[in-house]
């Protein structure tokens, strides 16, 4: 009934199977990939013809993990998946952008590439093998794709270099690189670091691009077995006459258009050219998709022009310079920390708000039954920072990948919990867009932690990088402009601090890219990143003192059989210490006390209630406390919850005592102090010497 073919092969030490022709083969192309107990299954189709008049290539690629894959059911009332995950969304955009290059520039037909995961295996990531299955599923398809590709997640620990590592070993790993690519280029790069040379990053690529040839071979020979012949594709038009005449009239000033440095008037010179052009070249019986082609074409290559022939940038500047830089802080009255980074035409307005241990975002997700975030980074891009009116709603794909590299890249620089017991939530509101305004939001995101009191262990800045490769002349950009990006050949965001890269992404426009230009890239990129951190230490180069709005989170190690103590029966201490004071607190099982309040004095009140109920009796000190037993040779009296010690009648009183119940009663309050503790624990107390003392303000707090 089936007629399967499956090819293995082995990567980082695990086998990895490609399976086809047992699921879904009504597909254009399916396979099943299989690594431990992982398992993804990955399907596309495409539309047999374009819509007319489309202009673009409509590809979607959805990556799904469903929890039935670690035999669990979803939580919440619906027990469904619904939205998708920010990690499902991040693993659609890792397996989108090493493949998009690689479809014909014609191809307009509608794709879709589905990757499930349905079964997991916490020792093998499923995202390395979705994208695999991607490229195999297309290149075994009919449809149009220049493959195959393949990517490898690398990690480093020790000096050593790690092959599709675990999450688990990720978590110890000073290195988290996944690296995409053909058998000849590297298309896609994307990582995140504590801090690792670029010497450590190139070997890590290097590394990882000879383990996608042997994926890519694995490919080439399931192909040979079953792979269908493969869509004709409709030439490019040469648009020959037409780019002849356009150049004649109005090729000088197209040019003088893209001289302008300033965005806004560079686009509406732009925009008359194309006005005058259209209406002298394309007759009123003509349709004009011809003329849109022509013309983007036209601008495609004089940008690229000035830059490899003159060496001159769109708005002046030569390949490495650095547009201009403003860093402010506190811009905001009411937040606990801001700052605006502004370079040349792109801004981000950078807003942290500190919160305590409870207010952690939640996720679930196949790895972890619950996942909890202490530090996060939210990026927003409104139309107005473009000039265009653009329809609010909830963050894309794009805002969601280009916050979580911001995030990577200041996490390596945030205080761990123990140390700084909040959490951080980072807002960056790009209000200006002209080029690269993840790696501001970087910049403006260390600014604006800084002014809050985060005590970051280095500054962090990012900076976009940028090429223009025409045959074998080529140049490498530094801080690129958005029209850069858009008729550019590469988008490389490299962040760091003065001591290593924290995070980067490399996306590549063309067929791929060399070591030996990558290693110009990042060298590149490590000077220009340099200078803007020259330029944000200038205005703050340590954390400020704790923003006095943000809550007072202080961590309390507890012994772990004081935990019972401190909590009480049902809950009777902590709540106490909670009503009183008005401070949070949060215990776990290992002894840790978060404890956050907004009020200094109430927290140091909490702090001291804390200290009595979890710390041992002290000789010299004073409690008041309540008379639990009363016997012949004198009284038991609690001084604190489950913690009794003994008043003998000899200490009862100043003068002779001849009954315990002449001086205290079961249920009575008296003030004692600690005498003795003996090697046993036992507690020797004394109610005369504790006449006209006063208990400290905890213990006055806690005796009821």
């Amino acid at each position: 009934m089936f007629q399967i073919t499956e090819k293995s092969f082995t990567i980082g030490g695990r086998e990895i199977t490609i399976e086809t022709g047992r699921m879904a083969r009504q597909a254009a192309g399916a396979v099943l990939v299989t690594c431990g107990d992982t398992q993804v299954l990955v399907a596309t189709v495409a539309a047999k013809s374009e819509k007319p008049g489309q202009s673009f290539f409509p590809l979607s690629v959805d990556y799904i993990e469903k929890l039935y894959s670690a035999g669990r059911i979803p939580g919440g009332y619906v027990k469904r998946e619904t939205r998708p995950t920010d990690r499902e969304v991040l693993t659609s955009r890792l397996i989108d952008r090493p493949i998009r290059p690689l479809f014909p520039e014609t191809f307009m037909c509608e794709t879709q590439i589905v990757a499930t995961v349905v079964s997991f295996d916490p020792e093998v990531n499923p995202a390395i093998l979705a994208m695999l299955g991607t490229s195999a599923a297309l290149h075994i398809s009919d449809i149009p794709f220049d493959g195959p590709i393949a990517g490898v997640r690398m990690g480093y620990k020790d000096g050593q270099l790690m092959v599709n590592p675990s999450d688990a070993e990720i978590l110890t790993s000073e290195l988290d690189l996944v690296v995409a690519g053909t058998s000849e280029a590297i298309l896609m790069v994307e990582a995140a670091a504590q801090f690792v040379t670029e010497e450590v990053v190139l070997a890590a690529i290097e590394e990882g691009h000879r383990q996608i040839k042997i994926q890519c071979d694995a490919q080439e020979w399931l192909r040979k077995k079953v792979g269908v012949e493969k869509r004709e594709v409709k030439p490019l038009k040469a648009h020959e006459a037409m780019q002849k005449s356009f150049d004649k009239k109005f090729g000088a000033k197209l040019k003088a258009a893209y001289l302008i440095a300033k965005k806004a008037e560079r686009k509406e010179a732009i925009a008359e050219v194309r006005v005058a052009a259209k209406a002298d070249l394309v007759k009123e019986d003509e349709a004009s998709d011809d003329f849109g082609e022509m013309f983007e074409t036209a601008c495609y290559k004089t940008m690229r022009q000035a830059i490899i022939k003159d060496n001159r940038r769109i708005d002046g500047r030569k390949t490495t310079d650095i547009r201009n830089i403003d860093c402010q802080i506190g811009v905001l009255k009411r937040t606990h920390g801001s700052a605006l980074f502004t370079r040349g035409e792109t801004q981000s307005l950078g807003v942290v708000t500190l919160g305590t241990s409870d207010e952690g975002q939640r996720s679930e997700s196949v790895a972890n039954v619950l996942e909890e975030k202490h530090f996060m980074l939210h990026y927003n891009m409104p139309g107005y920072s473009v000039g265009e009116a653009k329809r609010l709603g909830s963050p894309g794909r794009r805002e969601v990948g280009h916050g979580n590299l911001a995030e990577r890249a200041l996490k390596a620089s945030v205080p761990p919990k123990m140390r700084f017991p909040y959490t951080i939530r980072v807002v960056s509101e790009i209000t200006e867009s002209n080029g690269s305004s993840s790696m501001a939001s970087v910049c403006a995101g260390t600014l604006s932690m800084l002014d809050a009191g985060v005590p970051l262990s280095e500054p962090i800045a990012g900076i976009a990088m940028g090429l223009i490769k025409e045959g074998k002349d080529y140049a490498v950009l530094s801080d690129i402009l958005g029209d850069e990006d858009a008729l550019g050949d590469m988008d490389f965001k490299v962040a760091g601090g003065k001591n290593g890269i924290t995070a980067l992404q490399m996306d590549i426009k063309i067929s791929g890219i060399s070591i030996p230009i990558l290693k110009e890239a990042m060298d590149q990129a490590k000077i220009g990143r340099l200078h803007i951190l020259k330029k944000m230490v200038a205005t703050i180069s340590s954390a400020n003192d704790l923003s006095a709005r943000a809550p007072r989170v202080e961590q309390i190690k507890i012994k772990t059989d004081k935990v019972r103590d401190l909590i009480g029966p049902g809950g009777r201490n902590i709540k106490r210490i909670v009503s009183e004071t008005g401070c949070k607190l949060d215990v776990d099982d290992t002894g840790v006390i978060s404890l956050s309040s907004t009020n200094g004095k109430a927290a140091a009140q909490a702090k001291k209630m804390i200290q009595m109920l979890t710390s041992d009796p002290e000789i010299g000190q004073v409690y008041l406390g309540i008379v639990k037993k009363v016997s012949d040779f004198g009284c038991f009296v609690e001084i604190k919850p489950g913690v009794e010690g003994l008043v003998h009648i000899s200490q009862l009183a100043p003068t002779r005592v001849n009954k315990v119940e002449d001086v205290v009663n079961e249920g009575e309050e008296i003030m004692v102090k600690v005498v003795e503790v003996d090697r046993t624990g036992r507690i020797k107390l004394s109610r005369k010497d504790a006449i006209g003392k006063q208990p400290s303000e905890a213990i006055q707090a806690l005796s009821s």
